[in-house]
C-alpha cells in the first residue's frame, strides 16, 4: 500500500513534457477538449532556417513544435523569459520571434501578411483554402480579393500575380506579344493592378534595372508575402543577396 501511495504522488508530481498549449494562445482554435494550433499558425515560412530557428527557439514538448492540429506546447522564449508554464508574455520577444522565425513559434497568423480581415461574403470557404490554392493560378487572384488572411496576401492590397515567377524575366512587361499575357498573369509585377487595389511591383530600393541578379534561396516568394522584402531588420545587402530578384533590388 505504501509504495502504490508512493507511485501516485510521483506521479501527480512529475512535470507532463507534452503540456497544452500555454500563456499565449493567438494563432490557436479550441477542439472542444483542447486548444490546437490552426493551419494559419504556420502557414508562413521562416525568415532564418528552420535549423537556426530551432536553436534560437528550442522546445522539450513531445509533439515537437507547432503544427496545425497538434497541442504541442509553444517554445518559451517565443513569447516569454520564464522556465515553466504558466508564464507572462513578453511582448518584445513575441514581436522578435515573429519578424525571424515565425513558423517555429506558431506565430504565422500574427504577421503583418496574415492578419487582417477576409472579406464578409468570400467566394469560397477562408478556412478551408489550402497551399496549392495558394499557389495555382485559378485560385490565387480570387483568394487575394476575399481571403487574403489564408494566403499571406494581406499587404498585397487585393492585387497577386496569377503565376508566382512573373518576376524571373522582367522584360515580358514591355515585350510587345506578351501583354495579353501580363495582363492576366502579372499584373502586380508589370505594374496592372486596378486603381482600386494595389499599385505595381515593390519599388526599386536603390537605381534603376530592368533585370536583378537570380534569388539565391527558394523560400523568397514565401519571404517576401510576410514583409521580407521591406523589412528594415534585414539590410538592403542581405535582402539582395538572398532575393533579389522578388525584392527588386538592383
Amino acid at each position: 500500500m505504501i509504495a502504490l501511495i508512493s507511485m501516485m504522488i510521483v506521479s501527480f508530481l512529475a512535470p507532463d513534457v507534452s503540456a497544452v498549449i500555454g500563456g499565449d494562445l493567438n494563432c490557436t482554435t479550441f477542439n472542444g477538449s483542447a486548444f490546437v494550433w490552426t493551419p494559419a499558425a504556420v502557414a508562413c515560412s521562416n525568415f532564418i532556417s528552420d535549423a537556426s530557428c530551432a536553436v534560437l527557439y528550442p522546445t522539450t514538448d513531445t509533439l515537437g513544435f507547432p503544427a496545425p492540429g497538434n497541442a504541442a506546447g509553444r517554445p518559451l522564449a517565443c513569447y516569454t523569459t520564464g522556465s515553466v508554464t504558466p508564464a507572462a508574455v513578453i511582448q518584445d520577444m513575441k514581436t522578435a520571434a515573429a519578424s525571424t522565425c515565425p513558423r517555429t513559434c506558431g506565430l504565422c497568423c500574427q504577421t503583418e501578411a496574415y492578419n487582417c480581415p477576409n472579406v464578409a461574403y468570400p467566394r469560397l470557404n477562408c478556412a478551408s483554402i489550402t497551399l496549392s490554392q495558394c499557389n495555382s493560378p485559378a485560385w490565387r487572384t480570387i483568394i487575394a480579393a476575399d481571403c487574403p488572411s489564408a494566403c499571406g496576401f494581406c499587404t498585397q492590397g487585393g492585387c497577386v500575380d496569377a503565376v508566382t515567377n512573373c518576376g524571373t524575366d522582367l522584360s515580358i512587361c514591355q515585350n510587345i506579344g506578351m501583354q495579353s499575357f501580363v495582363n492576366t498573369y502579372c499584373q502586380r509585377t508589370c505594374g496592372r493592378c486596378p486603381s482600386t487595389t494595389a499599385s505595381g511591383s515593390v519599388t526599386v530600393t536603390s537605381g534603376t534595372c530592368t533585370s536583378y541578379i537570380a534569388d539565391s534561396s527558394s523560400n523568397c516568394a514565401s519571404w517576401s508575402r510576410n514583409g521580407f522584402c521591406t523589412n528594415t531588420f534585414y539590410t538592403v545587402a542581405q535582402r539582395r543577396s538572398r532575393c533579389a530578384t522578388t525584392c527588386r533590388i538592383c
